[in-house]
């Protein structure tokens, strides 16, 4: 616990949320449905990529036909009845959605709503699947990111990311894995010496909840206690990320969430910061590590 606040249990330890980052099975994850009732509507297209590191292990792309015919949200995703005429059902393709999601971890954008549906058709087609822990890409961008929007749309502008196929599943998946890459860039709290960034520390990233990630709190712990010059990567609320050189003093975990206090330089003013808005901490050896262009720090603070 790093404030008033009490810890939802967190995802089971050892892999994959454990491994580093870049050794860890990632399971990217985009539907389309019928609508947003995961009880009554759905799923007439799924694509699954399962990667690690930058190497895509295996995949699954397919248009799904409902068994009852239903169709939906055609305004959306523009897929009607004659394009799911000769598509398989999900009951047919369960066992290799099962099989791209063992053991991997669960990424999409507002997760939540595709781990219901997976859910919920897994239980039609009769299989015990169960995704108790994932990674949300809208709720790592909400807190790297200094934007008005954080929708998929709204990040494939902001990032000149390809929108032609927007709304159909496996140009979805390619926006979400791009979206990923940039929200791991600024939120990598690998500075120099310390553990490798894991699925875990990604999945502390909960903006809600005003949680602190471990690692961050820990790398704050040993610049008090070293008293060395470090970059700060802050980004405060409605604001893009600012890097700060500063020298931290203090770390006042009464607080919730925690702040970090220390003396930006060259001026020396004080300051005092959430520790939960600390997106990540670099060290001498680090500062060439720089998040990718798009969220380009603005003037002030």
């Amino acid at each position: 616990m790093t404030g008033g606040r009490a810890s939802r249990p967190g995802p089971p330890p050892g892999p994959p949320w454990d491994t580093p980052l870049s050794e860890a099975p990632l399971a990217f994850v985009d539907l389309e449905m019928t609508g947003l009732d995961a009880k009554r509507d759905r799923v007439v297209e799924v694509c699954i990529e399962r990667v690690r590191g930058e190497a895509v292990e295996d995949r699954l792309h397919t248009l799904i036909r409902p068994e009852g015919g239903e169709i939906g949200n055609v305004h959306v995703h523009g897929i009607d009845a004659s394009a799911l005429a000769g598509a398989p059902s999900f009951d047919e393709i369960a066992g290799r959605v099962e099989e791209l999601l063992s053991g991997a971890i669960f990424v999409a954008h507002g997760a939540a709503w595709d781990v219901s549906f997976v859910h919920a058709e897994m239980r039609r087609a009769g299989r015990d699947l169960t995704v108790d822990f994932w990674l949300d890409t809208l709720n790592l961008s909400r807190r790297a990111f200094g934007l008005a929007k954080h929708s998929l749309e709204a990040l494939r502008a902001h990032f000149g990311i390809d929108a032609a196929r927007a709304h159909r599943a496996d140009a979805d998946v390619l926006a979400l894995r791009e979206v990923f890459a940039r929200c791991v860039a600024s939120l990598d709290s690998h500075a120099a010496g310390a553990t490798p960034t894991t699925p875990r520390d990604l999945w502390e990233v909960r903006v809600a909840e005003g949680k602190v990630r471990e690692q961050i709190l820990a790398l704050c712990t040993e610049a008090v206690a070293a008293r060395r010059e470090v970059t700060v990567h802050y980004r405060a609320r409605s604001r893009a990320a600012e890097p700060m050189r500063m020298v931290l003093t203090g770390l006042d975990l009464g607080l919730d969430p925690p702040r970090v206090i220390g003396y930006q330089l060259p001026g020396r003013g004080r300051r005092q910061l959430r520790a939960d808005r600390i997106l990540r901490i670099d060290t001498d050896d680090a500062l060439d590590r720089t998040p990718p262009s798009g969220d380009a720090p603005k003037d002030g603070h």
